[in-house]
């Protein structure tokens, strides 16, 4: 059970109701330059003040106790009722420069505010919130930029009664982390627009979403291309306009290929219908001259995709049957046709190969050793990662962190999303509408969604030698808009996702784009 229980009840002081942190004791005399204890191992368990680190607050609510990640102890912090502990280190005659705190944790959830922080540090304070794992330990990181020679690491709860946390393993080195991708999928925003679909700041004012998006912090657009769809959109030309937009607020483009007339996933790669009685070496070209033809229109205009996807969620392959993983030196023609047609277009242009099931290590690493096998050419792994269907934040950083160090390869999430409401804004019932569909800990709130996103983000940035790139959330403008729905062929189908958007019901902007202001 990894319910923390006090082990001491002589630690249970009483409790000092609405203890603010806003401000901390006079520094001990004993700083040091480097880290003290940072496994929380020299004292045992039942100590509220381990060697090295101060407490401030309800200190009675910190505390070690056996159950270490590493080691055999580990920092907790607990209280049967609500409680307020900071547990911190203050760092003194560090070089100035950009430095990591990492840190083992887990956490209950539901608190007002768990976190690890570096703060009196010369420069912006940095946080990190804590993800809810209850059974995993999970590895999250804050970086900062010293500029004082000093330096404060600092846990946190702001907890309701009964609300905890662990903490373990703590390193403070030099290096910096951060997100170079703070991205989304809006591909469904021509089409929105066309149909009366509205888009609206927090306060209420009607504009342009690429623009509300790009002000909340949004740095790079994904955009996917089907060949010759139904409804005329997702097509070539109004990839084009889009990415005009896109470019002209700022932001970097990531064009995702599906080779299909509609939506390819691990459930179907169905080709074209242009292609359909095409030989595979006839489909080699066809993939290399759309390819060609989607990009090189693209750097016409001059907005030169940044990155590219060769297929989408090709865990089983792409156009089937020809190139499925039943035929793996064939997938490897076409992937690899696709490859050579964007380094034509732009040698700088990065090529990603896109899975599902960023919590599926097996899967993952059993695809790209096939790709290896084959001769796959590519720059960068991308993963979906949807909590609700793909497990827990553990296994999708294990994955993370697997793939990126054995492929030498930088890595980021291409889709994940979260609903902040569960009923639905149309006629067609959510992909994901009942609580217990939602992942432990994140509520279908527009709070639940914020930390979700926060989450995700951590365990990226979180992945080591700097290799975790970012994440695209999936669908940001997909409202819920009549003739805007899932299916091309059908404009009375709807759309299933709306309470995923990062726009509300009332077309207003969501709390949970907050996160593309991330570090």
């Amino acid at each position: 059970m990894f319910h923390p229980r006090r082990t001491l009840r002589a630690l249970l002081l009483p409790l000092v109701a609405g203890l603010a942190l806003t401000a901390l004791p006079a520094q001990t005399a004993t700083a040091a330059s480097t880290l003290t204890n940072g496994g929380f191992e020299s004292d045992g368990a039942a100590t509220a003040a381990p060697t090295g680190w101060s407490e401030y607050g309800d200190t009675g609510a910190s505390y070690t106790e056996s159950g270490g990640h590493g080691g055999s102890y580990r920092l907790s912090q607990y209280s049967a009722a609500a409680y307020k502990v900071e547990t911190y280190q203050y760092l003194s005659g560090l070089t100035n420069g950009s430095y990591t705190l990492t840190a083992w944790v887990r956490s209950g959830g539901g608190q007002n505010s768990a976190y690890i922080a570096l703060k009196s540090c010369g420069s912006a304070d940095q946080r990190t919130d804590l993800p809810v794992s209850t059974s995993s330990w999970v590895r999250i990181v804050t970086s900062i930029n010293v500029t004082n020679n000093q330096c404060t690491i600092s846990i946190n709860s702001d907890g309701n009664a009964g609300n905890w946390i662990n903490v373990d393993d703590l390193t403070f080195a030099s290096g910096s982390t951060g997100l170079s991708i703070k991205g989304s999928d809006i591909s469904s925003l021509a089409k929105s627009e066309a149909k009366g679909g509205v888009y609206k700041t927090s306060s209420g004012t009607s504009g342009d979403a690429v623009t509300i998006l790009k002000n909340a912090g949004m740095n790079y657009a994904r955009l996917k291309v089907w060949v010759n769809p139904a409804d005329g959109y997702n097509d070539k030309a109004h990839v084009l306009a889009v990415a005009k937009r896109v470019k002209a607020a700022g932001m970097k483009l990531l064009v995702d290929f599906h080779y299909s007339d509609t939506w390819a996933d691990p459930g179907k790669q169905t080709k074209p219908a242009a292609w359909a009685s095409h030989s595979y070496s006839q489909l080699k070209t066809d993939v290399y001259n759309h390819t060609y033809d989607v990009l090189n229109a693209l750097k016409a205009q001059g907005t030169t995709a940044d990155m590219v996807q060769v297929g989408n969620e090709i865990n089983g392959g792409m156009l089937w049957s020809d190139g499925s993983t039943g035929n793996w030196s064939q997938l490897a023609g076409l992937i690899n046709s696709g490859y050579s047609a964007v380094k034509a277009v732009s040698s700088s242009t990065q090529v990603a190969l896109h899975l599902a099931n960023a919590g599926d290590d097996a899967t993952v690493r059993w695809w790209f050793d096939s790709a290896k096998t084959y001769g796959v050419n590519y720059d960068v792994i991308g993963l979906s990662y949807y909590g609700y269907w793909h497990g827990s934040l553990a296994a999708a950083q294990t994955t993370l962190d697997d793939v990126a160090s054995r492929y030498a390869k930088p890595v980021f999430v291409a889709e994940t999303a979260y609903p902040f409401r569960l009923d639905n804004d149309d006629s067609l019932a959510n992909q994901i509408d009942t609580t217990g569909e939602l992942v432990t800990g994140y509520p279908a709130t527009t709070a639940g969604q914020s930390a979700w996103m926060n989450a995700v983000a951590n365990i990226v940035e979180a992945v080591p030698n700097g290799r975790g790139l970012g994440v695209f959330y999936w669908e940001a403008t997909w409202t819920a808009v009549t003739g805007n729905g899932w299916d091309p062929a059908d404009s009375t189908s709807g759309n299933g996702w709306e309470n995923q958007a990062l726009f509300g019901y009332d077309d207003r902007a969501l709390p949970a784009m907050a996160w593309f202001s991330h570090r």
